[in-house]
């Protein structure tokens, strides 16, 4: 790997969880997977691992009895592929977010379909998804929640669950999920209790803290709290973190929930086998927040345009991380006058700076002069673009257009900028390219 690529790769989210070798991921909203061509690109760009925020889901894989239906787990699946991501499953046994229909079954009837429901899900994507929340908020007040499933079954279900889930796909990692256990109390006091009894059992490999938190109150104990389940020999991993904030947001609370999301990733990197922190959406506009807490909002990285806040900056900062640096600007000494720009066009240059096999990651760089660049390749065999970001881009056949989005437009003379980046199929290829300058 070459210095230049190294410097560039820490510019990211993604690169730098990369290099530490851990995850950032982001919760994904099918409906914008599909139709928002920048919401799958800065995706890509920016995480290693998805989750799905609705679409693995009891009520809708399976929403009548025996139907099941995995097009939107299918959809994701696919795409963190084509992207080279992991994906966490999210969730099988949930007291929410269940069909009517086994919430009306009991005894032996709502256990087979329990298991049932386990076993398809996981045998349908087993090798593609690399880990489940199999049990989510089973506990309430120190004690098991009494849901449908404690009722219908008996304390039993969570051990059975977990059996199930360790025998469709022995490959998978199994955790358990929760909210409001972020610190040392009494609800993550009884997940302890009940994580030691399922580990002695062979049957968890990770605890998930959600960490749906309110401005300026990650709790101090927080690390001590993950360590010492750490030391039980689960991963831990940061699950749905969001930060919310009373609205309107002003720049000092968008500065504190900056620093708030920069101690909960310390505290990840600073334990050992923490796996990863995934953020619960990616824009503000998309959180599940201002509809479910009146008045507070705004909890995520990225603004409803996709321009990042200073939370951004924080993450990228603790994962090692920065941004590039702006150009800069030379001031001739007196006297002197500015050369003349060089004649002929722009040139460009694509150059590979991963293969994983399946697909393949390049990076494109543009030297000037030129206020607006078109760059046009034509591709040797059977490549093609899967995504790609910071460009538009126009394929037909093996001929390639691509334009700029019109704030990397503009390269001072003999200045190269990286200008974007995009994940190709078929052989990796770094074909010969055509600038024409603006």
């Amino acid at each position: 790997m070459s210095t230049q690529f190294a410097t560039a790769q820490q510019s990211t989210l993604r690169s730098a969880a990369d290099s530490l070798g851990i995850d950032i991921g982001v919760a994904v909203d099918d409906n914008l997977l599909q139709n928002d061509s920048t919401y799958r690109n800065v995706i890509s760009e920016q995480f290693n691992s998805v989750t799905a925020e609705n679409g693995m889901k009891m009520e809708t894989v399976q929403p009548s009895q025996g139907n099941f239906d995995f097009s939107q787990g299918d959809r994701l699946v696919q795409f963190a592929q084509q992207n080279n991501m992991s994906v966490h499953g999210h969730t099988l046994v949930w007291h929410s977010q269940s069909p009517n229909w086994v919430q009306n079954l009991s005894g032996a009837e709502m256990e087979q379909a329990m298991v049932d429901h386990i076993t398809t899900t996981m045998n349908h994507f087993e090798g593609d998804v690399d880990s489940w929340d199999v049990a989510n908020e089973v506990v309430e007040n120190g004690q098991l929640r009494n849901s449908f499933w404690l009722q219908g079954i008996g304390s039993d279900y969570i051990e059975t669950a977990y059996s199930a889930a360790r025998q469709a796909d022995p490959g998978a990692d199994l955790y358990l999920n929760d909210y409001s256990i972020d610190g040392i109390n009494s609800k993550s006091d009884r997940y302890y209790q009940l994580a030691q009894d399922l580990t002695s059992q062979g049957l968890l490999d990770g605890m998930g803290f959600q960490a749906h938190l309110i401005l300026g109150q990650v709790p101090g104990d927080m690390e001590q709290n993950l360590q010492r389940f750490a030391d039980l020999g689960l991963d831990v991993r940061v699950t749905e973190l969001d930060v919310r904030i009373d609205m309107p947001a002003s720049q000092q609370e968008l500065q504190q929930q900056a620093d708030d999301f920069e101690r909960v990733v310390n505290i990840c990197t600073n334990i050992a086998d923490c796996s990863g922190v995934t953020v619960w959406g990616l824009r503000d506009g998309d959180s599940w927040v201002p509809d479910t807490f009146d008045g507070q909002g705004a909890p995520l990285l990225y603004n409803d345009d996709y321009s990042t806040k200073p939370a951004y900056d924080a993450v990228l900062a603790a994962l090692g991380g920065s941004q590039p640096p702006p150009p800069t600007e030379t001031t001739e000494p007196p006297g002197t006058t500015e050369p003349p720009p060089p004649s002929g066009d722009c040139s460009a240059v694509i150059e590979v700076v991963n293969d994983w096999g399946s697909g393949w990651q390049a990076n494109v760089s543009v030297t000037g002069p030129t206020d607006g660049w078109t760059l046009s390749w034509n591709w040797p065999g059977s490549q093609g673009i899967s995504s790609s970001w910071n460009a538009d881009i126009t394929e037909s056949g093996s001929s390639v257009t691509a334009s700029d989005v019109g704030w990397n437009g503009s390269i001072a003379s003999g200045q190269t900028q990286q200008v974007f980046g995009f994940i190709g199929s078929g052989p990796a290829v770094e074909p010969s390219v055509t600038c024409s300058a603006g």
